[in-house]
């Protein structure tokens, strides 16, 4: 009886306070830093950490999101969970917006500051603090690079397998915010899968430690995984304990040319049905290496005439004879298919090489046109079906795609190319042709987001993928961390809600 009327109290609040919610979210970008705030915040910070002009909020006010910019009205530069703290406690004092800033590589839009307020960037708190090799744990700030991170353990002859496509500058903070992933994801998992603890200054001011470092944890909610992939709605992430692996020592890298984009798409579910986990799988239409090509000195892939599209294979172990193994095992599957021929990296620069390629596409089809980006995801056996689906989409609004992404993890970034499309049909035509491939994505039982996020771009779009239901509980939880709405409003959840 207690514990009811307890759930039908806090139900009762939340459903009191919901317009509360929606009435400062939209009011909100109105609001300014009062000069009396401003003193505070500058007391507590010192005067060099608090930023006011036009320049520095403008470099704040955007992230790799298509072109969007929402400079905030300052920018704070806070050392430490501490100072974190008191600043969102003079936030749910003022009603004053939050929007924790990385290193601004996202590509959902969950770092623009919407409502104005307070950018409050993290870029301070970016030191290693420990790599314990005795149990194969790293606990660092948010703001180290991923890949300083990476190199760091290697040199201890550890492994983090998490590599985003941005990994040389993005950081650790956004890519739990995000639950990034990356090429490797498919044999060694995303960032869920290696992040053991956190300390989290949640959105009222309180400082804890959402679980334990030991590699199980039964011990009540899951906080930890929570707070993973909540793209800084909930708590602002200040130190991270990660799980490493031994390093393994080899690993050999193909090349293969597929005449025919839809038969690349088959092969991917073909090879893991002969028995064969790559530690990377990558799908490329041909669009996207040859700007690639163009946009990166010091990179050629010469590819025939009528070449749609190309896999990055990857396999990795300790036991060179085995990985050759694979690899034949690998060739055997692809050749059943209509392929070009196989090109083996034989050396890390030709390896590195061809990495580079794959991880420079993303900026290689920003450089040719604008364009918006989406981050689908489907069983891998369904690609066939999506991609084709995509591409009869855009013939139906009059768009363009490039596709690409980890196509092991049935991952498919798609690219729509503004080209010479006209501006209304841009802005009118397109959302309509992306609704319909989400609507795609999620009846191939796919949904709209594997590493990107929601953000501010796909929300409006949430309504496909869940139930009023779930996106209530969502809600929820939302409410219960964050009962002011401080913490960056606007995100995730669909204006209409």
């Amino acid at each position: 009886m207690y514990l009811c009327a307890i759930l039908r109290v806090s139900l009762c609040n939340y459903f009191a306070n919901r317009s509360k919610i929606t009435i400062f979210t939209h009011q909100s970008k109105h609001m300014q830093i009062t000069p009396e705030l401003h003193q505070k915040l500058t007391d507590l910070l010192g005067a060099a950490y608090v930023f006011t002009d036009e320049e520095t909020r403008n470099h704040y006010g955007h992230d790799e999101t298509e072109d969007y910019v929402f400079p905030p009205s300052v920018v704070l530069k806070p050392a430490n969970a501490f100072e974190i703290s008191e600043i969102l406690k003079l936030a749910n004092e003022y009603k004053i917006p939050v929007t924790p800033i990385g290193a601004r590589t996202g590509l959902s839009g969950g770092a623009l500051c919407i409502y104005k307020g307070i950018g409050l960037s993290l870029e301070r708190l970016n030191s290693i603090i420990e790599i314990d090799e005795q149990n194969l744990q790293v606990t660092t700030e948010p703001g180290v690079i991923t890949q300083v991170l990476r190199e760091a353990v290697d040199e201890k002859g550890l492994f983090y397998p998490v590599d985003p496509s941005s990994q040389g500058s993005c950081w650790i903070g956004g890519n739990v915010a995000e639950n990034a992933g990356g090429a490797r994801a498919l044999k060694y998992g995303v960032t869920k899968d290696y992040v053991l603890n956190l300390e989290v200054v949640l959105p009222t001011g309180d400082i804890i430690w959402t679980g334990a470092n030991t590699l199980k944890n039964s011990t009540g909610y899951n906080l930890t995984q929570l707070m993973v992939g909540s793209e800084g709605t909930l708590g602002i992430i200040t130190k991270v304990v990660l799980k490493l692996l031994p390093r393994n020592s080899h690993n050999v890298l193909l090349l293969v040319p597929f005449y025919k984009a839809s038969q690349a798409c088959e092969a991917v579910s073909a090879i893991f049905r002969a028995g064969i986990t790559p530690s990377a799988l990558e799908f490329m239409e041909r669009d996207a290496i040859d700007w690639t090509c163009r946009y990166v000195d010091g990179i050629s892939v010469v590819i025939k005439d009528g070449v749609e599209a190309h896999l990055l294979i990857e396999v990795d172990g300790n036991y060179p004879e085995i990985l050759l193994l694979e690899a034949e095992k690998i060739l055997s599957v692809v050749e059943q298919f209509q392929i070009d021929d196989v090109l083996f990296a034989d050396t890390v620069d030709e390896k590195n090489a061809l990495w580079k390629m794959r991880r420079a596409v993303g900026e290689a089809v920003k450089s040719n046109s604008v364009y918006k980006e989406e981050d689908t995801v489907v069983p891998r056996y369904e690609l066939p079906t999506l991609l084709a689906g995509i591409k009869s989409i855009g013939d139906k609004y009059g768009f363009k795609s490039v596709c690409y992404g980890h196509a092991g993890d049935g991952n498919l970034h798609v690219n729509i190319i503004k080209s010479d499309m006209s501006d209304d049909n841009w802005q009118t035509q397109v959302p309509v042709g992306i609704r319909e491939i989400f609507e795609l994505t999620v009846s191939l039982k796919g949904t709209l987001s594997g590493e990107h996020g929601i953000g501010y771009v796909q929300k409006n779009y949430m309504d496909i993928a869940f139930s009023k239901t779930h996106l209530e509980l969502m809600e929820r939880i939302k409410f219960v961390f964050d009962p002011n709405n401080v913490l960056n409003p606007g995100k995730i959840f669909p204006d209409a809600m």
